[in-house]
């Protein structure tokens, strides 16, 4: 169960990092709101989560999670390069993920 929610708070660390972008700097009222939201509602996961996980494993996974998805959804979204060298990077931190839960 650990696990999952901390899967579903580093799903929610996206969720407030490119909402972000969506704010214009906290200019704009519904975007903030959803931001601050999904702010707290990660940072109560990942405090649920690191009950019954280390917590240099747990947050690791949560900033990967955080990381890649948002490097993604960047791509897909907003437009970022896609290039070959940021996609490799970005397979290597899937890879530290993968390590860290299988190391737990």
């Amino acid at each position: 169960m650990s696990w999952f929610l901390l899967f579903i708070a580093g799903l929610f660390e996206v969720g407030w990092a490119i909402g972000l972008k969506y704010t214009d700097g906290f200019s704009k009222p519904l975007p903030t709101v959803l931001t601050v939201l999904s702010m707290v509602i990660s940072m109560v996961l990942l405090g649920f989560a690191l009950k019954h996980l280390p917590v240099g494993t747990g947050y690791a996974v949560w900033t990967g999670i955080g990381t890649v998805g948002t490097a993604l959804l960047g791509v897909f979204l907003l437009g970022e390069p896609a290039t070959a060298a940021r996609l490799g990077c970005i397979a290597l931190i899937v890879s530290g993920i993968i390590g860290l839960k299988l190391a737990a």
